[in-house]
């Protein structure tokens, strides 16, 4: 039998939505994309001063910025409004009605050529109109332009870093297109597209998914998880709903807590939907969810607004830190039960945990602010995808429901066809005795047979029941499966298991192994559980050799002491960069196998350095282990 479950075409296919969502990024790019041969040119020098008059303030010294400008790098302290001046020539398309294009202005603009207005994007005071995701074309009235000597007033009103729980929502100007209005607009279009219409597109179709399993939920209510799922698909496109609803009702400060607030609402449905899933009950996590609820608000309110992102921010990284651990223990709970579920749910928990890395990075400056917000994208894809599979599940449960009961009506009827033939055959020969005799016999298959289907029928024709046998069944084949037995196994054993694995995989990858382990009569036993976790941080081991070091030559030794086990995996590769030095536990394969010896009171060191290679020592107790 096998000791882990093989990605089989069903599960392959999930990975399907996440490949969908990487060719919409890359078609989102290129959309961005404007042909050097036209004649449009790009702004990206200008005058920055401050100011709430309504024209651009003459009388105070503009001071020269580069564009894009990034008021979370430029000014992440300062409130606008911010006026920027830009100074151009009319390209040379008299014929032609021209336009300026905005990529992307946070939060509102007002736009004045040669001193005569000619856009407003809204409301410049609270509640300001949030332009942040809408791209901006606007028109250049021919007779207002010079042939030389142009000047471009754009009066922003934004917020500064601090005031917003999101590097997205900050203030921000980006490079200015001047051009035939034609050819802007294509582009316009494409943008409006990807930014806007797609989301609410994507919007509209979850909601839908979401409503329906609330009311699958609402109609069967020991399918709780359908009901959690369906509260987190509707909580989080009414949280997504703000990129593109530009007018709220309410102001920014207001609006940002309402934001947090929600995430935090998002993160315990999320749990409680693992744990639904997941078959699990912790009335602790429940009522931790609760107070984190009320204590969020409570924090950014006492924070104040100009501490909004640097509380805000600490919270998302707890809330995300939560979730991936439940979706780790959700793992867990599916590998030691043998889920179909595993790999689908572990690759997804990939997925979504680059996603939160990603946007986590974007959000403290360490990686600039992406052209196309994947996180909108991909995880609704996601949450399609789950929602997708709870629709397969509960079909799945009521088809083997309705075959169950056909099944019974079927016997049933062959059983009462049974006693009428036997009726009338005996008719004639103690028509009482003999009919009772039958009947009795009759009565007792039932009992034995039917009965005893009937029964699991019974217990089964709820999902969470069908489940629960479904769990038995699967308890009598992790039996079988020598890993999870619990009964200790020899170090013998898992050496030769250890080596014949090992040996294999660095084989077909071309690394020469040169493994090294006692040869005398080894008498210790190991655990089920340390045989299990030493296995995993060996494949990481040699997963990172033949995946990342580049090593023509890999060394394994093997020592058994009194009291420790000692495993040395060393190979000749070019070993982790020099930038790498200090954080060698940050990656997710080294912290893992970290964790997993000192879950077992022991340690995993690693060393390494250019041209060196990398050596990963595995020291664990016998005592303990």
């Amino acid at each position: 039998m096998q000791a882990r479950r093989s990605l089989t075409a069903a599960n392959l296919a999930w990975l399907a939505p996440f490949a969908l969502v990487c060719l919409l990024a890359m078609a989102s790019l290129r959309a961005h994309a404007v042909d050097p041969q036209v004649n449009v040119i790009v702004l990206d020098n200008a005058e920055v001063t401050s100011g709430a008059s309504e024209l651009f303030p003459v009388d105070q010294p503009g001071k020269p910025i580069k564009l894009p400008d990034e008021w979370s790098e430029s000014r992440p302290r300062e409130d606008g409004p911010v006026w920027y001046r830009l100074r151009f020539d009319a390209p040379g398309t008299a014929d032609q009605l021209l336009a300026a294009y905005i990529e992307r202005v946070c939060g509102n603009a007002d736009v004045r050529l040669n001193g005569f207005i000619v856009y407003t994007g809204g409301r410049m005071s609270e509640p300001v109109t949030r332009n942040c995701f809408y791209p901006q074309l606007i028109p250049l009235p021919s007779g207002l332009l010079r042939a030389e000597g142009n000047t471009l007033d754009i009066k922003v009103q934004g917020y500064p870093l601090q005031k917003v729980s999101s590097r997205q929502r900050a203030g921000a100007l980006s490079q200015v297109q001047i051009g035939p209005h034609a050819l802007l607009a294509e582009q316009h279009a494409s943008e409006m597209f990807w930014s806007i219409s797609l989301l609410q597109a994507i919007t509209i179709a979850t909601t839908v998914l979401g409503a329906f399993l609330l009311f699958l939920g609402w109609i069967n209510r020991q399918e709780a998880h359908l009901t959690y799922f369906g509260l987190v698909i509707l909580t989080w496109n009414a949280l997504t709903a703000r990129t593109w609803l530009r007018d709220l009702p309410v102001d920014n400060g207001t609006a940002e807590l309402l934001v947090c607030v929600g995430f935090a609402v998002l993160t315990a449905l999320v749990v409680q939907f693992l744990l639904s899933y997941g078959a699990l009950r912790s009335r602790v996590i429940e009522a931790s969810l609760l107070a984190q609820c009320l204590v969020v608000p409570m924090t950014l309110v006492l924070a104040g607004p100009q501490r909004l992102f640097t509380v805000s921010s600490a919270w998302y990284l707890l809330m995300s830190f939560e979730v991936v651990l439940m979706f780790a223990l959700y793992l867990y709970t599916d590998w030691h039960n043998r889920r179909a579920n595993f790999w689908p749910m572990a690759i997804m928990l990939s997925v979504l945990g680059g996603l939160v890395v990603v946007e986590r990075a974007v959000q403290y400056h360490w990686l600039p602010l992406p052209t196309v917000h994947l996180l909108h994208f991909a995880l609704p894809v996601m949450l399609i995808v789950i929602g997708s599979r709870q629709l397969k599940s509960f079909g799945l449960a009521l088809q083997a429901a309705e075959a169950a009961r056909n099944s019974l009506e079927s016997r049933v009827a062959a059983a009462t066809a049974e006693m009428e033939r036997n009726y009338v055959q005996m008719a004639e020969l103690r028509v009482e005795q003999v009919t009772e005799k039958e009947r009795k016999r009759i009565a007792g298959d039932l009992h034995d047979d039917l009965g005893a289907k009937l029964l699991t029928i019974v217990h089964t024709s709820e999902s969470e029941r069908i489940s629960t046998l479904a769990r038995e069944a699967l308890e009598e084949m992790r039996l079988s499966v020598r890993g999870l037995t619990g009964k200790p196994l020899p170090v013998a054993d898992a050496l030769a298991d250890w080596r014949a694995e090992t040996v294999s995989r660095l084989g077909q990858a071309g690394v020469e192994v040169d493994w090294r382990s006692p040869t005398e009569d080894i008498t210790q036993q190991l655990s089920a559980r340390a045989f299990v976790q030493t296995t995993r941080i060996l494949r990481e081991a040699v997963s990172n050799v033949i995946k990342h070091s580049g090593a023509s030559h890999c060394k394994v030794r093997c020592s058994l002491g009194q009291q420790d086990f000692v495993l040395v995996v060393q190979d000749n590769g070019r070993g982790i960069p020099m930038e790498l030095d200090g954080k060698l536990d940050r990656g997710h394969g080294m912290a893992s196998m970290k964790h997993r010896a000192k879950q077992m009171q022991g340690q995993c060191l690693v060393e390494s350095g250019p041209g060196y290679g990398t050596v990963i020592r595995l020291t664990l107790p016998l005592g303990t282990a």
